[in-house]
Parts: structure tokens; sequence; C-alpha cells
């Protein structure tokens, strides 16, 4: 079975940090690319960042670009996002989720292409 467990999120103050963890396990982990995206409410899906384990190709969102830092731990089959700085826009419900690419880049970092999802976490940035 496949999952991809996030966890992490949480209320914080704008300038803080949070790390969010996504375990994934029940598919071959170093044939996908895996990423983060985010949904405000009433906002459509937003590609945040995503990492590739098979050319190790990173792209970040122009929106976050230098405040948060994708990483993935092969042998743990885990991705981190760390972030940083954050500000009150970035609060949303942040989603894992893989496409089975061999290369990361924002062109083919789209929600209707993903293969697996996971439940999401809410992180909560206040003023």
């Amino acid at each position: 079975e496949v999952q991809l467990v996030e966890s992490g999120g949480g209320l914080v103050q704008a300038g803080r940090s949070l790390r969010l963890t996504c375990a994934a396990s029940g598919f071959t982990f170093d044939d996908y690319s895996i990423g983060w995206f985010r949904q405000a409410p009433g906002k459509e899906y937003e590609g945040v960042s995503c990492i590739s384990n098979s050319d190790g190709s990173i792209y970040h969102a122009d929106s976050v670009k230098g405040r948060f830092t994708i990483s993935s731990d092969n042998e743990k089959n885990t991705v981190y996002l760390q972030m940083n700085n954050l500000k009150p826009e970035d609060t949303a419900v942040y989603y894992c989720a893989a496409e089975i690419n061999p290369h990361c880049s924002g062109d083919g970092f789209k929600a209707r292409w993903m293969d697996y999802w996971g439940k999401g976490t809410l992180v909560n940035v206040s003023s």
C-alpha cells in the first residue's frame, strides 16, 4: 500500500521556522520526484517545492525561494521541507505528493500529474 504521511505542521508566529516531514512507503522511492503543494482556503493548489530522487534536481517556487529548503533522505524514504522566516501568507494545508518522474522542475510540477498524495498537515502563521 502506498503511503505518504506528513507531519510537522502547527501554529507559529511570523518570522519563525517549521520543518515538515513526508514519510513515504509502498513504492520505489528512487524512481519518483516528491514535493510539497499547499492550498490556502478558497485557493487552488500551489506547487511549493519538489526534489527528484533520481537526478537530484530541485525546484522551489518564487514565493518561497530563499526561505524554504527541500531535502531528501533516501535511506529513510523521507522528504523534508525546512521553512524559515514564515509569513502569514504561508498559511495553508501542506500536502506531500509523488510523481514517477526522473526530473523535478517548475514546468513539470503540477498537481494534476501527481500519482500519490498524503492527507496534508496544517501550517498556520500568525502575524
